[in-house]
């Protein structure tokens, strides 16, 4: 079967790698059929360095060594069943829960944190099972089932849209309050459908590439170009001076986060979702006049999977205008244009 593998920085290759054997007990083997290329795939391939492991080495946890098989949001079809199996069966679908590890005995385990955690593995990144592969085996256990009106294309979105959940749900924010999202990429995308699934109706989108201002105003969204118009006074306008309640950063560059802070309402939060490849400049006196905050937002709970795809059953989310799927075959390109801001979300089609 074919698969993209990486073997390090700057270096995917498409090749033909063993198909899995029968499932073990507990595990189940999926036909893939989208799996998404996400923003950390991109620091994983630019920026390896970057990551709190030597990509280099083994795994610490998992054993995992290069080349490794990439992707960790996929949704793909049961074709096989391990032993032990009680919940799935063939030919059900379902979005992956990828987190595949963590330590258990760091401070982050210990209060549940385990995508805090440094040695936390994934598929697809730090663990075998990625979804760029026609066939894959994982848990049981990691399947959330999707319901007959949501089909495998939007199951390869959960993945990216929960991340957009979650953040959204750290802001606090309640129905019928203020927000403004800085950056117009997926996980951007994400937290404007889960404003709207709470909700949330009077968001505000800040965001540079005209293209991707395009994409989400096709959805519905009010934008805001920071670079060439007054940010300040668009956030002035749209809350009648008061500021918005929440923000949440899925930019990564340290503009956004200085822009959100000056967006906020006194007592407002800034949630953070997004990789900073860079560390930035902060006078904290701003936080501190005005009581705000700055939280960070990774991964998710099993729970908001469900809840995503809960939301997708009901219409909550549509893929028009900002889905785009390829072949396997144009997988490095992808990933070259995902990085200069061309387009928004990419799904590579297994097979």
């Amino acid at each position: 079967m074919k698969a993209a593998l990486f073997y390090g920085k700057e270096d995917v290759r498409v090749e033909e790698v063993p198909e899995p054997g029968r499932p073990g007990p507990g595990q189940v083997k999926l036909h893939n059929a989208f799996s998404g290329i996400c923003g950390s795939d991109l620091h994983f391939y630019f920026f390896p360095e970057a990551l709190p492991w030597d990509v280099n080495r083994s795994h610490p946890l998992t054993g995992a060594t290069l080349p490794q098989v990439l992707g960790h949001e996929f949704a793909g079809t049961v074709v096989e069943i391990g032993e032990g199996v009680r919940d799935v069966q063939v030919g059900d679908r379902a979005a992956v829960f990828p987190l595949a590890l963590s330590c258990g005995e760091c401070a982050a385990c210990r209060r549940g944190l385990r995508f805090s955690c440094r040695m936390m593995a994934s598929l697809g990144a730090s663990a075998p099972g990625g979804g760029l592969s026609e066939y894959t085996t994982v848990n049981a256990s990691a399947l959330h089932l999707l319901p007959e009106n949501v089909d495998l294309r939007m199951g390869a979105l959960v993945e990216p849209m929960t991340v957009g959940w979650h953040a959204v749900a750290r802001t606090g924010v309640e129905a019928g309050g203020t927000a403004l999202i800085a950056g117009a990429g997926p996980i951007g995308i994400g937290a404007w459908f889960a404003f709207k699934a709470r909700g949330v109706d009077k968001v505000l989108v800040s965001e540079p590439s005209a293209d991707r201002r395009k994409i989400i105003a096709a959805l519905g969204a009010t934008v805001v170009d920071p670079v060439n118009e007054d940010l300040a006074a668009a956030v002035a306008e749209f809350t009648e001076g008061a500021g918005v309640d929440v923000a949440v950063e899925a930019a990564g560059a340290a503009p956004a986060i200085t822009s959100a802070l000056a967006s906020l309402v006194p007592g407002g939060r800034v949630v953070v979702v997004s990789l900073h490849e860079h560390p930035m400049e902060l006078n904290p006196t701003q936080l501190m006049m005005g009581e705000t905050e700055i939280v960070g937002a990774v991964g998710y709970l099993p729970e908001e999977f469900d809840a995503v795809i809960a939301a997708m059953a009901n219409g909550i989310y549509d893929t028009t205008g900002w889905v785009e799927e390829i072949p396997l075959t144009g997988i490095v390109d992808a990933i070259h244009a995902l990085r200069n801001g061309t387009g928004a979300k990419v799904l590579i089609r297994s097979n």
